[in-house]
């Protein structure tokens, strides 16, 4: 039997824990469900929530020279439009995009990677 029972929180090291769940809040239309200066979350009422800690001296990963170790990857419908929004409300769209297309990059605005993959389900 695994030890682990449910992956509760995702948490992102940065320099402003509230600026930034306030970003993925637009972002994802999910609810803030702490704000705070050293941690903040949002989450839509699943086990699984975003986390965000201030971590001091904070660096962002720089992609995509490898020091990424991890990122997210959310599902849209529309990928153009996505982009659109989410550039409107302080992400960024890097330079360098691999996939040839099947998915756009963007980074949030202290620099963490996130994929935006288009919906196959038509939904």
């Amino acid at each position: 039997m695994p030890v682990l029972k449910q992956l509760s929180t995702v948490v992102f090291g940065c320099a402003d824990p509230a600026a930034l769940a306030a970003f993925y809040q637009k972002a994802t239309g999910w609810e803030i469900a702490s704000s705070g200066q050293d941690f903040a979350s949002v989450g839509n009422g699943t086990p699984v929530q975003l986390g965000f800690v201030r971590a001091a001296g904070y660096r962002p990963p720089s992609w995509p020279d490898g020091a990424t170790q991890v990122h997210l990857d959310f599902t849209v419908t529309d990928l153009d439009g996505a982009v659109e929004e989410l550039v409107g409300i302080g992400a960024s769209r890097p330079d360098f995009q691999p996939g040839e297309g099947r998915w756009i990059v963007l980074t949030d605005p202290e620099g963490h990677p996130f994929c935006l993959v288009p919906d196959a389900s038509g939904s």
